[in-house]
């Protein structure tokens, strides 16, 4: 992590040090499709294997991902989600849906997620009060810690 946003009291610049470069996000929609093995990261991405495997060891030493023998007992290892990493699912969400809505012209076909159990579409990400009222980001603000000063 870099020693400024190391130090930053904003989360979305602490998160983007560590997952916001475009490899490293591809690598998670990957690793939520059940993408497990260099070799299959590499053939989906097309990525340099250079830039891959310093992108897998940097979600490995940011415990977003483990490194683990082969479930089938090869002599290869696998890349998996650890917890940490399976709560950047909404993260990954919200990008295929903000990529689906904004990317893509309307008549043109996409990849969807499904609930792997039912086959039915995910419901949209949706923010909401505990009255189940829908919050927008103009009803939002932040907080800042009480010893803040801006960078």
């Amino acid at each position: 992590m870099s020693s400024r946003l190391a130090r930053s009291t904003c989360p979305v610049s602490r998160a983007v040090d560590i997952v916001g470069d475009k490899w490293t996000l591809m690598i998670l929609r990957d690793a939520f499709e059940g993408v497990t093995r260099f070799s299959q990261f590499q053939r989906s991405l097309g990525v340099a294997k250079n830039i891959l495997s310093n992108r897998l060891h940097q979600l490995v030493q940011a415990d977003v991902l483990s490194l683990r023998p082969d479930a089938a007992g090869s002599a290869y290892h696998e890349y998996v989600l650890t917890d940490r990493g399976r709560q950047l699912f909404h993260l990954v969400v919200a990008l295929r849906e903000w990529g689906a809505d904004n990317a893509f012209d309307a008549e043109e076909p996409r990849t969807v997620f499904v609930d792997g159990r039912t086959g039915a579409a995910l419901p949209r990400l949706r923010y909401e009060t505990d009255d189940g009222t829908g919050i927008r980001p103009e009803d939002t603000r932040p907080v800042r810690p009480p010893d803040w000063v801006a960078p």
